[in-house]
């Protein structure tokens, strides 16, 4: 499954692997590769509706893990 975008990564590994802290890096990505508002607050929403699977899975679709 290509991630929706594909040229943005991020490294989970080594990192604190709590909700806030992937939520942090992956909104800082988005934000740093100009994504518009709009969309990193989508993403919020959704990886913020279900579980830590789930937040794992939005995080997954949306960049490059």
């Amino acid at each position: 499954m290509t991630p929706k975008y594909p040229n943005i990564k991020v490294v989970l590994v080594g990192r604190d692997g709590n909700t806030f802290a992937i939520l942090g890096v992956v909104k800082e990505a988005l934000g740093r590769a100009n994504v518009p508002d709009e969309e990193i607050k989508a993403f919020m929403e959704d990886a913020t509706s279900g579980d830590y699977d789930h937040l794992l899975q939005v995080v997954m679709q949306t960049v490059d893990v």
